[in-house]
């Protein structure tokens, strides 16, 4: 509330940068980087009140205005990607470097305004590619048997509407995987836990790494990993069974992250929602920067947490994963 009464009502929930009213042409390019600039001037306006209110602690600011505009404007460095035709590109084409000499001039300042004492860490969970191909996963299961549809219908609905999933074994849904239709955790499960899991998920790793989009002769998936191989924890069932590391340039596409089975496997990417980093990691590094040495090595997201906790001089839980990137040094200041 405080907050609100110094700088007036502003955005919290969801993406406050409307970027479908862009995708379906409602606003054009124009209002929407005004309205992605607004967000980002109230954020500042956000950060450094909330500095000035606290001499000691820690204090924490998402900006979200680098992952918004290069989502929607990833196409104009792109004269062929598929989401400019009959769209405006051209003046586009510095939107991207200017914003980040703009969160370069933020960065400045705010070096400018802590002490020496001060540890400040800028960090982001993820890069950028660019999203030229949707790759449908639930069609290429249904083709390959292991999703069925009632009645002999050959696409689908939103939201898996007429699948059967009396003989569907595995299906995908959002931007990240293929979910196993398991017994015991989905209602209408068919696949038994241990050696036939076992077996469905290598067998699926087999057949889709490498997946080639015969349309333009490229690899689409570089890598699948099996969830239970990489993480741990009470809510590893909560994602999927199977991880795809997709190539740049490829996604899954809109209608497989909605449930639907399409026609084709592979569709071009037209909307203006160009750029994305649902890709094998690898391919889009987030970046990380501090004003003090770390470590000898490569930081890690999973260290953030260890290093905060560390720098204040409380215990890291055993379960949690990462290390600290600085020393237990910091016993006053901000």
């Amino acid at each position: 509330m405080y907050l609100a009464k110094l700088i007036n009502s502003y955005g919290t929930l969801g993406l406050a940068e409307d970027t479908w009213a862009l995708n379906e042409g409602v606003i054009d390019e124009e209002s929407f980087l005004k309205q992605a600039y607004l967000y980002c001037q109230e954020r500042e306006e956000m950060l450094f009140k909330a500095l000035d209110r606290t001499p000691k602690g820690v204090c924490v600011c998402v900006f979200d205005t680098t992952d918004r505009i290069q989502h929607m404007f990833f196409r104009c460095l792109d004269e062929n990607h598929p989401a400019n035709k009959g769209k405006e590109t051209a003046g586009y084409k510095h939107v991207i470097e200017d914003l980040y000499r703009h969160m370069d001039g933020l960065l400045g300042r705010l070096m400018e305004k802590v002490n020496e004492k001060t540890v400040l860490m800028v960090m982001s969970d993820h890069g950028f590619t660019s999203f030229r191909r949707g790759v449908n996963i639930n069609t290429w299961l249904f083709q390959h048997g292991y999703l069925a549809l009632k009645q002999s219908n050959i696409t689908s609905g939103k939201w898996f509407a007429d699948v059967d999933w009396q003989h569907t074994k595995a299906f995908s849904l959002g931007l990240t995987g293929i979910f196993i239709n398991r017994k015991g955790r989905e209602s209408q499960g068919i696949v038994s836990e241990g050696q036939e899991l076992c077996d469905l998920k290598r067998e699926l790793i087999e057949k889709l790494t490498g997946l080639v989009d015969d349309q333009c002769g490229e690899v689409a998936i570089r890598e699948i990993v099996d969830a239970e191989a990489m993480f741990s924890g009470p809510y590893l069932d909560n994602g999927p069974d199977l991880l795809l590391g997709y190539n740049a340039g490829y996604r899954a596409s809109w209608d497989c992250a909605a449930g639907r089975v399409t026609a084709s496997v592979f569709e071009d990417n037209t909307k203006r929602w160009s750029g994305d980093h649902c890709v094998d990691p690898k391919l889009v590094p987030g970046v990380f920067f501090c004003n003090r040495a770390i470590n000898g090595k490569a930081p890690d997201i999973k260290d953030i947490a260890p290093t905060v906790l560390n720098l204040f001089g409380v215990e890291i839980p055993q379960y949690m994963h990462g290390e600290p990137l600085l020393p237990a040094t910091v016993k006053e200041g901000s």
